[in-house]
């Protein structure tokens, strides 16, 4: 999944509240940078892209 950085810790906590379940096996979130969102059909780039 890929968001922008301003929603970073809202889409955390929505994925968390949905997919927790306590046990082992809910899974984990990494949180990386994406340098560069390109759209292809119209070379849209940027956050604009998403």
């Amino acid at each position: 999944m890929v968001a922008p950085s301003a929603r970073k810790d809202e889409v955390i906590r929505a994925i968390v509240e949905a997919v927790r379940t306590g046990a082992i096996g809910d899974g984990k979130i990494f949180v990386s940078e994406v340098v560069e969102a390109i759209r292809i059909r119209d070379d849209t780039s940027g956050e604009s892209a998403l």
